[in-house]
């Protein structure tokens, strides 16, 4: 059965939601709450019916009901206040108000099925995020039977790129409806409401595979990247595993800085919560002090104006944690507002990769590490593109003495994003797990190209003098102290004991010694 109000689509055989064909991700108790008010919407629906209904008879605290109310009101554009779709009714309980079409058959808001094109226009300006389309990449290889695996690119992009909660990408069946035709990509982002268009092709020659692929900013009609992937045909689903995590990984930064380009356009009195997170993550990708503390900034402004802004919540996070492994903040001060911003961006969308990423560095920090794996993996499950989770995630394992495992997602993090701004910072991580395996010259190289990409990134260096330490090379461990001492000027033993997390005791000993053996005290 499926039920459509507003702009959303509620199917209970799929156990789907969608706006404006877009999949949007539900907490299964959420979405059985929601399911049951949608499908007694004409009457008022009391606690102990939601509680015999969603939770099998299990009486729930009533501040967990209110969470799961506020979460079913959030993933439908509701809110508390407004009270569009789901009402409060005072000591009886809640009912759903909004109008609903409910259909048996294969009901989906798309512009086969006769969708006025003005909603999809209005679910954009509706919307906080971009909207962006993947059209069906075109099978150039003049064979019909090789449209399965063109098909396949698309709808994996399209399914990676969902998990990505900053985008709201149109679902499959609304962007397939232009297979075959020639349209103007104008026409299309005009029909289907998007700013945004990916499209590609797909050539089969002999036992050799040609992709191509691009996106582009159809509001200004520029191309904002592009990309050729030539691969052997051997192992077909390998390819288009490993080319659809390519390409997802290499929009998003894209993405970003066309609506920070966006935003950068528009007077300050304007800026929304929208714009503001996107400026402060212009600024937290330069990687620099001055510029982390210019995000800090613009996400504070974000949250006062939107105090549930699950994005900007996790920046936040993520931003001071970053600033304390730094040395920029002192992590006894840094990570108090990290925990606190974490745990609000994940009860604000606990989809959210970023939330669960902001909070597994904020767990890292108050030495709760086994909470800050478990958080991780949530991020990873959420978003298995996610670099700089890949990057982070690297670290924590290392900590804990799992170095190849950590060394193992660094290198992920560096092939789904070579030019990353992280980069340098994940041959960091890629350096102490080599230090931790007792592999000193391994270290000191990847500590050196972290050096080469930032010269002020002080993980690095203090890797690269504690390897040059363990190493005995004492003319170079002198010259990586002092430039360790340019970068980080509070630098001590005593600073690295306190402010690193690290959690087992002889990899702690073990890091302080090769400092202290290149002159560190």
């Amino acid at each position: 059965m499926q039920f459509a109000f507003a702009d959303h689509t509620l199917d209970t055989d799929t156990r789907e939601l969608r706006r404006c064909g877009a999949l949007i991700a539900v907490q299964p108790k959420v979405f059985d709450l929601l399911t049951y008010l949608v499908q007694n919407r004409e009457r008022v629906v009391s606690k102990d019916s939601l509680f015999a209904a969603v939770w099998n008879n299990r009486t729930v605290a009533d501040s967990t009901l209110a969470t799961h109310i506020n979460a079913a009101r959030r993933v439908i554009g509701d809110n508390g206040e407004e009270q569009r779709l789901i009402r409060t009714i005072a000591r009886k309980g809640f009912r759903f108000v909004g109008h609903v079409r409910s259909s048996l058959g294969d009901y989906e808001l798309t512009l086969a099925s006769g969708f006025p094109v003005q909603s999809f226009r209005a679910c954009l300006l509706a919307s906080d995020r971009p909207a962006i389309a993947v059209l069906p990449f075109v099978n150039m290889s003049g064979d019909a039977k090789q449209d399965y695996f063109s098909d396949g690119i698309s709808e994996d992009i399209i399914m990676a790129l969902s998990k990505m909660r900053w985008f709201f990408v149109i679902a499959r069946n609304s962007a397939f409806s232009y297979k075959g035709k020639s349209v103007h990509a104008k026409q299309i982002a005009d029909e289907l409401g998007v700013g945004y268009i990916v499209e590609g092709s797909v050539r089969k020659d002999g036992d050799r595979l040609r992709i191509t692929v691009q996106l582009n900013d159809v509001t200004s009609g520029k191309q904002l990247w592009a990309e050729r992937y030539d691969r052997k045909f051997s192992d077909v689903f390998a390819v288009q595993d490993e080319i659809t995590d390519a390409i997802a990984a290499a929009i998003e930064p894209r993405l970003y800085t066309a609506e920070n380009v966006r935003a950068q356009r528009k007077p300050p009195e304007s800026l929304d919560a929208w714009d503001l997170v996107m400026r402060a993550l212009w600024h937290f990708w330069r990687v620099t002090r001055a510029d982390n503390l210019l995000a800090q900034m613009l996400v504070e402004h974000a949250i006062a104006i939107d105090p549930n802004y699950a994005q900007a919540l996790a920046l936040s996070a993520v931003s001071h944690t970053f600033a304390a492994h730094m040395g920029w903040e002192d992590a006894a001060t840094a990570t108090p507002i990290a925990r606190q911003a974490a745990l609000s961006a994940v009860r604000a969308d606990g989809e959210d990769p970023w939330a669960h990423l902001a909070l597994a560095c904020a767990y890292a920090y108050t030495g709760m590490i086994d909470q800050s794996l478990a958080a991780f993996e949530a991020a990873l499950r959420l978003n298995p593109n996610f670099s700089l989770a890949h990057g982070s995630y690297g670290l924590v394992l290392s900590w804990v003495g799992r170095s190849r495992d950590g060394a193992e997602a660094v290198s992920r993090a560096l092939r789904l994003s070579p030019r990353d701004p992280f980069s340098a910072i994940y041959h960091g991580v890629a350096a102490y797990a080599a230090f931790v395996e007792r592999d000193y010259w391994e270290a000191i190289r990847l500590a050196r190209e972290g050096v080469r990409q930032r010269k002020d990134f002080v993980g690095a260096h203090r890797v690269l003098t504690a390897a040059a330490g363990m190493a005995g090379e004492v003319d170079l461990a002198s010259a990586t102290l002092q430039e360790l001492r340019r970068a980080q000027p509070n630098v001590s033993l005593a600073w690295v004991a306190s402010q690193l997390p690290l959690k087992l005791a002889q990899e702690r000993e073990h890091f302080l010694e090769g400092l202290r053996r290149a002159g560190l005290n």
